[in-house]
């Protein structure tokens, strides 16, 4: 659904579609609350209380597009940029554990099930699939670069998905009086929910965890360097992102002969082919004529990380 052939939205820009949305998602939660509360429908009064997970999410989202945009400080030299990922690896925390809740409901109420109106199980639910079909569209397009956004457009897109799920599941009541279909329904939306979190999840704990970012291989970073000539080695390289916009690499460059062969010239070069062949522009590289550490373990980070193994 994330497209590509819109220019991205401005920073101000996203800022006021979270505050739309959050002004949407609340009349839908009260709407789809107090409807549930009159019709006695359990399913509709979840489906408001999924639509309250979302509204946290929102929130989250909003806050940390906001920490995102304020300078790097003395304390804090990469800015806010990674509230932006914790928020995004806490709403896959929070979808999953959703999906969790939803389809032990969905169990206990194929075991026990409660008749309800389908005709107006119907109506309130497609309010509610509509709206947040209308929220998901808003946050589309900041949705395809930045991981906090994406989090939040997918917690409204799987909401969507539910509030269309108690739809079918209200026609169904309504054509048959088989109240056990609403809840078969939620066992199928809670599938379609944990499809949606796990990319996200797997993809803001690789940030976390400072991996490598996906489409680029450590190894062909090294030698694409090494093929330069005047280049011996590279070691001691670590490729990560703050943010998926925003790559990082650092690594010595063992260069041959002297220190005259240390030049700009060739550190031009190397910048340059690490830019142009990875996308990767803030680098920082030491280059030295030999290991300037007193210990050549350090030049390794595998022989690293198994001396600390031993410890």
């Amino acid at each position: 659904m994330i497209g590509h052939d819109h220019p991205h939205p401005t920073y101000r820009q996203l800022r006021q579609r979270l505050h739309v949305a959050l002004v949407l998602n609340s009349i839908v939660i009260l709407a789809e609350f107090l409807g549930g509360l009159w019709i006695n429908s359990t399913g509709v009064m979840s489906d408001a209380g999924h639509n309250l997970i979302d509204q946290g999410s929102l929130f989250l989202a909003l806050y940390a597009h906001m920490l995102a945009a304020r300078p790097a400080t003395e304390a804090r030299t990469f800015g806010y940029h990674r509230a932006g990922i914790v928020t995004a690896f806490i709403n896959a925390v929070v979808l999953f554990v959703t999906a969790l809740v939803i389809g032990v409901l969905a169990v206990k109420r194929v075991l026990d099930p409660v008749p309800v109106d389908g005709g107006w199980v119907m109506g309130i639910a497609l309010v509610s699939f509509v709206a947040n079909i209308g929220i998901a569209l808003l946050l589309q397009q900041g949705a395809q670069d930045d991981l906090n956004i994406r989090s939040a457009f997918l917690h409204m897109l799987a909401d969507a998905w539910v509030s269309l799920g108690v739809v079918a599941s209200g026609a169904a009541i309504l054509l048959t009086g088989w109240a056990v279909l609403d809840p078969i329904v939620s066992l199928v939306i809670v599938v379609v929910i944990v499809r949606g979190a796990w990319p996200l999840l797997r993809e803001s704990l690789e940030v976390l965890l400072e991996s490598t970012p996906p489409g680029i291989k450590t190894a062909h970073v090294v030698e694409a360097i090494e093929k330069i000539p005047g280049v011996k080695n590279v070691h001691d390289l670590h490729i990560w992102a703050v943010e998926p916009r925003l790559v990082m690499l650092t690594c010595h460059v063992m260069v041959e002969g002297d220190d005259t062969n240390l030049t700009d010239e060739l550190l031009r070069t190397v910048r340059a082919r690490v830019a142009s062949e990875f996308g990767i522009k803030h680098l920082t590289i030491q280059m030295e004529t030999q290991c300037c550490h007193g210990e050549a373990v350090h030049c390794d980070l595998n022989q690293l990380t198994a001396a600390h193994r031993g410890r």
